[in-house]
């Protein structure tokens, strides 16, 4: 698909994950099904490599924005972020995070304008490299631990299960939808449609 570049890239959209195909269908890589997703839509493809992550310089939703899977391993994200944020001089708040959430069921979204990493490896290591919670997130429900004492490495190391396959495809396309209306200014109306 034929893709006029206009101007300075105003926008990252991150999706969160980890790199190789051993944790592609992990609850962890959630983020990065999204993007992907995204992709998928657009028709292109994020293949080129830079700021330690593969990324794709778009437009989405009538701006200039790069794409990007960070392939430093979750914990480490931030550096790939903030690499790009320096290199195009992107403020915080053009700055999108789609990632995985165990607080919510497969299915469900939340997007938040900021706030604390809640326990997040990925955000910890965003909020850390950028010095600051000010830039917004796409949560895309990963469902809860079976109980407390299960381990949550081992949980979020776990694929999804393929009864829940129809829910997954639901989130990871309102979380595109949700990023595509942040990009057009349009925060407030993605939380009110896409918050569940």
């Amino acid at each position: 698909m034929f893709n006029l570049k206009r101007g300075k890239i105003e926008y990252i959209i991150a999706g969160l994950g980890n790199p190789g195909s051993r944790y592609a269908n992990t609850r962890h890589n959630a983020g990065f099904k999204a993007v992907d997703l995204l992709a998928e839509e657009e028709g292109f493809e994020i293949k080129k490599v830079k700021f330690h992550a593969l990324i794709a310089d778009e437009m989405i939703a009538g701006k200039r924005c790069l794409i990007m899977k960070p392939q430093t391993m979750m914990n480490l994200s931030g550096e790939a972020i903030l690499q790009a944020a320096q290199y195009y001089n992107i403020p915080d708040e053009n700055i999108i995070i789609l990632y995985d959430d165990i607080s919510l069921d497969i299915g469900k979204t939340r997007i938040r304008r900021k706030g604390s990493a809640g326990g997040h490896n990925g955000i910890k290591s965003i909020i850390s490299c950028l010095g600051g919670e000010d830039f917004p997130r796409v949560k895309i429900g990963v469902d809860k631990k079976p109980n407390p004492e299960y381990d949550l490495a081992s949980w979020v190391l776990g694929e999804f299960p393929k009864e829940k396959s129809e829910q997954l495809s639901s989130a990871l396309k309102n979380s595109i939808e949700a990023a595509k209306l942040i990009v057009s200014g349009k925060i407030d109306e993605a939380m009110n449609k896409y918050n569940s």
